[in-house]
């Protein structure tokens, strides 16, 4: 079964292998056109992706 866990990690494995090291910069991105668009729901999504990076990320 997909829990809403392991959908993010999902996410945030494809937005890395799709986008290298530019990832963060899409990201970051999404971030700004779901605030500006009032779609907080949204914005906590990619934040919350934006956290499994990170996480990846480190050793």
């Amino acid at each position: 079964m997909l829990t809403e866990e392991r959908l993010l990690w999902a996410c945030a494995l494809a937005v890395e292998k799709q986008h290298g090291a530019d990832a963060p910069r899409f990201v970051a991105t999404r971030i700004g056109a779901l605030a500006l668009a009032g779609d907080n729901a949204g914005v906590e999504r990619w934040k919350a992706i934006a956290a499994k990076m990170a996480a990846l990320a480190r050793p």
